[in-house]
C-alpha cells in the first residue's frame, strides 16, 4: 500500500509543477491560487466536476478547518444518486462532495451548508493519529466531508486509479479555498470508531498528506493530468 501511496504522490506532485494550461470555466486562470477563489462552477483543468450546486465567495465558508476523507459501500454508479439525495436534503447523513468510481466529482450542496457526517471525532485511542488533537474538535461542523463511492461488495477494495487521480487534484483546490494545511485531513477512521474490516480512507488521506500542498504559499501553474 505505500508503494502505491508514494507513486500516485510523486505523480500529483508532478502535475502540481507541469506547464500551464488553461481552465475551462476561466482562460485567464494561471494559478491553483487563483482558481480556487472562483464563484460559480470552476473546472479543475484534467477533472470533471458536476456541481449540483454552485460556489460562491469562499469566505463565506470559513469554518471549514479539515478535509475529512469518507468511503461508502454503494457500488459503482453510487456517487451520482448520494450527491443527487444529498442536495436534495442538505443536512442529511451524507456529505458535500461525492467522487464516482470513473472519477467524476459531485458537488452535491451549497459550500457553506454543514451536512450530518462523522460520529463526532470519538475516536481517543490514538491508533492512527494523535487524537489529543482531534477529539472532539474534527467534527462536521469544520470538517468538509468528500466521499469515494464503490467499495461494494468487498469493503477493502482500493479506490479506482480513476478516483486517486481526481482526488490528488481536487485536494489542493479545497485545501486553497478554505486555507486547510496537509496535516489537517483525515480519514474518517482516524477520528471515529469505524468498521474494524478495513481503514476507511486512510490511503486516500495519506495520499494526500504526502503531496504536501501548501495553501497560500505556492502560485503552482495548473497542469493537465496524462
Amino acid at each position: 500500500m505505500m508503494a502505491r501511496i508514494w507513486a500516485c504522490a510523486a505523480l500529483a506532485a508532478s502535475l502540481l509543477a507541469a506547464p500551464q494550461a488553461a481552465a475551462q470555466s476561466s482562460p485567464t486562470t494561471t494559478s491553483w491560487r487563483d482558481l480556487a477563489k472562483l464563484a460559480g462552477t470552476p473546472q479543475i483543468p484534467g477533472l470533471t466536476i458536476v456541481y449540483l450546486s454552485p460556489l460562491g465567495n469562499p469566505a463565506s465558508a470559513s469554518h471549514w478547518q479539515y478535509i475529512l476523507v469518507h468511503q461508502t459501500e454503494g457500488p459503482a454508479g453510487s456517487a451520482r444518486g448520494g450527491a443527487q439525495a444529498q442536495a436534495a436534503n442538505p443536512t442529511r447523513r451524507g456529505v458535500t462532495i461525492w467522487v464516482e468510481t470513473d472519477g467524476v466529482v459531485y458537488w452535491a450542496i451549497p459550500e457553506t451548508t454543514i451536512p450530518t457526517q462523522g460520529d463526532g471525532a470519538n475516536r481517543n485511542d490514538n491508533k492512527y493519529v494523535d487524537n489529543s488533537k482531534t477529539f472532539h474538535v474534527v467534527t462536521k461542523e469544520r470538517s468538509l466531508g468528500i466521499e469515494f463511492a464503490g467499495n461494494y461488495p468487498d469493503l477493502t477494495r482500493p479506490a479506482t486509479p480513476q478516483q486517486v487521480q481526481a482526488w490528488l487534484r481536487l485536494a489542493p483546490f479545497l485545501q486553497e479555498r478554505y486555507g486547510i494545511a496537509s496535516d489537517r485531513i483525515y480519514a474518517h477512521n482516524w477520528i471515529d470508531y469505524k468498521d474494524h474490516r478495513y481503514c476507511e480512507g486512510c490511503e486516500l488521506a495519506t495520499m494526500a498528506r504526502k503531496l504536501g500542498y501548501e495553501p497560500g504559499k505556492s502560485a503552482a501553474p495548473i497542469a493537465e493530468s496524462r
